[in-house]
């Protein structure tokens, strides 16, 4: 099977029915939810991000700000510091597709200058205005990601009259405002948001319905990995719920996901190609 890599992946996304990619989280921050300060120094975040490389991940998703349920804003200059080196050097070192997990336009367009190739919008296009100016001028691929509120109060009792109709709703809406301003929207991927303002039954119902919120042909990504509602038994350490994840991630895929954001790139491959298997 050939690799995936910087140069072919919007082959990929426009034929994305090929094969189920491995998006492997990188996160060089201090307050992450899971893996928060593991990686603050840059040579500590590229032997991760080689490391995953090595273990099968077609993706790296590099954020510099944690989104995790009642985190602050981090400053625009303190988000480039933490990123932007690691981005430099990781481009000089693999092909693999490198992500920047942010909602800020000065930070993506800072990242895709230093040769990063897909930015993961947490916000879907509504924290920055400019944001779709800058992914037009670079014609790069967009995870356009699906939340309630933001990442302060997104888990303030979010409630949904029906969560599919209004997932599908955004994504709609978001793929016309990108058209509109005259992004090529062939290059959007769409992202549930699995715990960004939902309740834990709210995250169960999107997975076993993801082919229900697809809009046409864009790419679903599913990012579940480690999440507080696999912990509903007890398990507070988020490095412990790999079996609800890797659940997630076998049903979500068989039920459409097509790229699987996790932190556990070794296994969870394995999952997604044991799956695949099964259901072909």
């Amino acid at each position: 099977m050939t690799s995936l890599n910087k140069h072919n992946f919007k082959d990929w996304i426009d034929n994305s029915h090929k094969r189920t990619l491995i998006m492997g989280i990188l996160n060089v921050t201090p307050d992450s939810f899971s893996d928060g300060g593991k990686f603050l120094s840059i040579d500590s975040s590229i032997k991760r991000a080689l490391e995953m490389v090595e273990n099968g991940a077609d993706i790296i998703d590099i954020g510099g700000e944690s989104t995790r349920p009642g985190s602050d804003l981090v400053d625009i200059k303190i988000e480039i510091s933490r990123i932007m080196p690691v981005i430099k050097k990781l481009r000089n070192l693999t092909d693999v597709i490198i992500s920047v997990d942010t909602r800020k336009s000065k930070v993506a367009e800072q990242a895709l200058n230093e040769g990063a190739d897909l930015i993961n919008d947490v916000s879907g296009l509504t924290f920055d205005k400019s944001m779709i100016e800058v992914v037009k001028q670079y014609n790069c691929p967009l995870v356009i990601m699906h939340m309630k509120g933001n990442p302060k109060t997104m888990q303030d009792n979010p409630v949904y009259s029906n969560i599919i109709d209004e997932v599908k709703f955004f994504f709609k809406t978001q793929i016309i405002y990108a058209k509109n301003n005259d992004f090529d929207i062939s290059n959007i991927i769409l992202d549930p948001g699995i715990g960004f303002g939902k309740s834990f039954e709210d995250n169960f119902h999107l997975i076993n319905n993801l082919n229900q919120i697809r809009v046409k042909s864009h790419p679903i990504l599913l990012g579940s990995s480690r999440k507080a509602f696999l912990g509903q038994d007890g398990i507070t350490n988020p490095e412990n719920r790999l079996a609800g994840t890797a659940a997630t991630i076998a049903i979500g895929q068989y039920n459409g996901a097509n790229i699987l954001r996790v932190h556990d790139v070794k296994f969870m491959k394995q999952v997604s190609q044991i799956t695949h298997r099964i259901y072909h």
